[in-house]
């Protein structure tokens, strides 16, 4: 179902989802896509005065996304702002514990959750990029291990770092370097990008012989490269 509502000179779309759930939360994805998630029986009415107190976040979503095109969008660290996971969006929850040292973030029932003593914007994004390099590093060396017996080669090492402007990379010594955003893509680009970076242990170059390497393995990523190619811009803190 969609729904409308109109804030200033602007009218929003916006898709309905009815999920078993107590709140409603509300996603912007590029390039103009927004969604509310509501609870099974919500009134219409209900549901367009909630967005209406969103409103001016999400009109200033929609022309980041409009006017940003290939730099990764800044998040916010409030209520409501969408983060991806493994291919999928979960909205942030922020709860104040004074009783914690630092922020604590987990996922938990379809919601990152950080619980924090501040609210400090560098400290929860710090908490976040933290949660999101160790998730990346179990990932990326679970699948480097799966796929080094189908390529038939081993890196020499893997590192799972921040990389500005490549999603991975090999060296001449077999030494794999891969982008911990990555684990912000669903499972079968992850793999993509590995088998990628594994392809050139055996040809260091993008030859037809690369590519059909590749191929051999993943018939269909030219898919999975596409997606990434327009989804590259929403993934980032």
């Amino acid at each position: 179902m969609q729904l409308s509502i109109n804030y200033g000179t602007k009218t929003i779309y916006f898709d309905v989802i009815y999920r078993k759930r107590k709140t409603m939360a509300i996603t912007v994805e590029a390039p103009d896509k927004v969604t509310a998630i509501v609870p099974v029986g919500m009134k219409e009415e209900t549901i367009k005065k909630k967005v209406m107190t969103k409103a001016d976040w999400i009109v200033k979503k929609l022309y980041e996304f409009k006017n940003v095109k290939h730099i990764p969008l800044k998040k916010e660290f409030v209520n409501g702002e969408s983060f991806m996971y493994m291919g999928r969006n979960y909205s942030l929850q922020i709860e104040l514990d004074d009783s914690l040292q630092v922020p604590e973030v987990k996922l938990f029932r379809g919601k990152f959750i950080i619980s924090t003593p501040t609210k400090d914007e560098e400290a929860l994004k710090n908490a976040m990029e933290k949660w999101y390099r160790e998730k990346a590093k179990e990932k990326i060396n679970e699948r480097v291990e799966y796929y080094q017996y189908k390529i038939g080669k081993k890196p020499a090492k893997v590192t799972v770092k921040e990389q500005k402007k490549r999603w991975g990379s090999c060296s001449s010594k077999g030494n794999i370097n891969l982008n911990w955003k990555l684990i912000m893509a669903p499972s079968p680009v992850i793999d993509y990008i590995v088998v990628h970076e594994m392809a050139h242990l055996v040809h260091l170059n993008h030859s037809k012989e690369f590519w059909n390497l590749v191929e051999s393995i993943l018939p269909d990523y030219k898919e999975r490269r596409k997606w990434l190619r327009n989804n590259g811009v929403r993934m980032g803190l």
